[in-house]
């Protein structure tokens, strides 16, 4: 009966600890992934706030463009430059080689621009 006893605790033991060991294994996997996909989605939300004020700042410097009049938005790297106020093709041509020109722009969007 002691061998029995002795035996059932050993037992027990043996798997709580696989259990525990096994819980562990899952539980630090799961949120590992999970804040790799959230460590790439702040990644991109950073590089797109990034992309839209380096495009804003490099237009309103550029002599010649009506920076201050163009709307900047910028979707996985995507930018979409529009205006309330019309602009000339050159300085539309312009602000569309100006954004092109800065790292991390995949495509640009001018359809917004309203050029006289």
């Amino acid at each position: 009966m002691k061998k029995f006893a002795i035996a059932a605790a050993t037992a027990t033991a043996l798997t709580l600890t696989m259990a525990n060991a096994a819980f562990a294994q899952q539980s630090t996997q799961a949120p590992m992934t999970l804040a790799a996909g959230e460590m790439t989605k702040a990644k991109e939300a950073t590089s797109d706030t990034w992309i839209t004020t380096k495009v804003k700042s490099d237009l309103m410097t550029e002599k010649g463009i009506p920076g201050s009049d163009i709307k900047v938005e910028t979707n996985k790297g995507v930018v979409s430059l529009s205006s309330t106020t019309a602009v000339t093709e050159s300085q539309k041509k312009m602000a569309v080689d100006i954004t092109k020109k800065i790292k991390g722009v995949k495509a640009v969007s001018a359809d917004g621009l309203k050029a006289e």
